[in-house]
């Protein structure tokens, strides 16, 4: 079996390097990734990924997002960085790395645009595009944001969901901060599914029919909530009184449920039997590629990308479709070898 990593992240040294001199948000970075070598250190990737026969990684950007990094007169560079370094590594380690997916300057929406113009016309080996599920608080559904999208979109590259919740938002309102990284734990998958929900309502997908969009961790919460963003989301506007709701599903040309069923979901879910069986028989096995999430395993690199593989060699899939997953529907959607 072939299997080609949609999800996964790693610092191309450019970019790690100009972090280490940072204040602020990009200093934060220390406290775990400085512990996990594998986001950074080329040979200690090599070391963890080459033990896995006829694997390769999609590479992208570890946290913050770049938007966290800096001022929009910064962020740019910081973008450019590593872009420019993930292309070099796609360049000379094809084996290993068949593409990377860009990062962007989110805080300057007309600079990213620029820069994902820059990356994708270059074709340097950027498959798409990793954009966080808010951008310093702002929904991705705001109008400033739509030209991203619709630049992904005229070069028919994914836009790949990240998501992003930090602790400063508080689970209760009585409280100023989340609790016992509750904010990650549950907050990560909602926070994901709440962007796949104002894309879907706000009717970008009929604006953009070509738009292709993945939802990191198997499409997060939305699988096991089937009926509520079914039948459920069918009833908009019935539970709410302080506005009129009525005219988004008459503005919609589909059901809210058949939007979800749009999304493209990847299998980084920890190693998780139970929420691989149910996000595939949401999406569907022409829908889900193989992903990781690694290297923030345990191990620090390969408890993942073992674990994810042993979870779907368990589920005794056709041989066609396994080939799906693993890495036809990554061929397919990246548009690669």
């Amino acid at each position: 079996m072939q299997y080609i990593d949609a999800f996964n992240h790693f610092f191309p040294k450019p970019l790690w390097d100009k972090i280490q001199t940072f204040e602020g948000a990009g200093k934060n970075i220390g406290k775990r990734m400085q512990n996990i070598p594998c986001i950074f250190d080329l040979e200690e990737r090599f070391r963890v990924i080459e033990p896995f026969e006829n694997y390769r990684q999609i590479l992208s950007l570890g946290m913050p997002p770049i938007e966290q990094m800096g001022t929009p007169d910064k962020t740019p560079e910081l973008a450019r960085l590593g872009n420019e370094g993930f292309a070099e590594l796609v360049s000379k380690h094809p084996r290993h790395f068949p593409g990377y997916l860009a990062a962007l300057p989110m805080n300057n929406p007309d600079a990213a645009v620029v820069e994902l113009e820059r990356v994708f016309s270059a074709n340097d080996g950027a498959v798409g595009v990793q954009i966080h599920t808010n951008v310093n608080g702002a929904p991705l559904d705001d109008e400033q944001f739509f030209p991203i999208f619709e630049t992904a979109a005229k070069y028919d590259r994914p836009v790949f969901l990240h998501p992003s919740r930090g602790e400063e938002m508080p689970d209760y309102l009585t409280e100023s901060k989340s609790r016992y990284e509750i904010w990650w734990t549950f907050g990560w998958p909602y926070e994901t599914s709440a962007a796949m929900a104002r894309i879907a309502l706000s009717g970008m997908m009929d604006k953009l029919p070509g738009l292709k969009v993945l939802a990191h961790h198997l499409g997060a919460m939305v699988p096991f909530f089937e009926g509520r963003v079914g039948p459920g989301q069918d009833q908009l506007g019935k539970r709410t009184s302080t506005e009129d709701l009525s005219h988004v599903l008459k503005g919609l040309k589909k059901r809210p449920f058949d939007y979800f069923k749009d999304f493209y979901a990847d299998t980084a879910v920890f190693g998780s039997r139970a929420a691989t069986v149910c996000g595939l028989e949401f999406y569907g096995v022409d829908k889900v590629l193989f992903a990781s999430d690694s290297p923030f395993d345990p191990e620090k690199g390969p408890g993942y990308i073992r674990d994810t593989i042993a979870v779907l060699k368990s589920l005794d899939l056709p041989q066609e479709d396994m080939e799906k997953i693993c890495y036809k529907n990554a061929q397919k959607l990246f548009r690669i070898d």
